[in-house]
């Protein structure tokens, strides 16, 4: 693993979200994306070499929907930045980790993920993260 890569955080309202990051960090949210596969928004902030992700639900059966329900709104994810996706997942899986996806699929900003379950990781639930080139 390179680096964090961002910290995912679910929220409930995006717009109100959007506006307490943008004055929290100092800074706008350069980029908003759905990502449809997930049924989620997300809104992403920079600050210094740090990314923060919003995520709020899409409908009903997302899991950032099931999420908040269970936990509220806040930290949900910390993503790592991975050079070969493939490799680390069976790292990982050779390791004993518990893997949520086979195989990478697509996710916001342009990045392939696979994400770690939570009880293989002390209740974070881990995101790697591959940039698409």
């Amino acid at each position: 693993m390179n680096r964090i890569e961002h910290i995912g955080i679910a929220v409930k309202d995006m717009d109100i979200s959007c506006n307490l990051y943008e004055k929290l960090l100092g800074s706008f949210c350069y980029k908003k994306e759905e990502v449809t596969s997930e049924g989620v928004l997300t809104a992403f902030f920079k600050t210094g070499l740090n990314k923060i992700e919003l995520l709020t639900p899409t409908s009903a059966e997302s899991p950032i929907a099931k999420f908040l329900e269970r936990k509220g709104e806040g930290i949900h994810h910390i993503a790592f930045d991975v050079a070969d996706i493939l490799t680390e997942m069976a790292r990982l899986k050779a390791e004993g980790f518990v893997l949520l996806n086979e195989v990478p699929k697509r996710g916001a900003d342009n990045k392939l993920v696979c994400f770690v379950h939570p009880k293989s990781t002390n209740g974070v639930l881990v995101e790697l993260c591959q940039e698409i080139r």
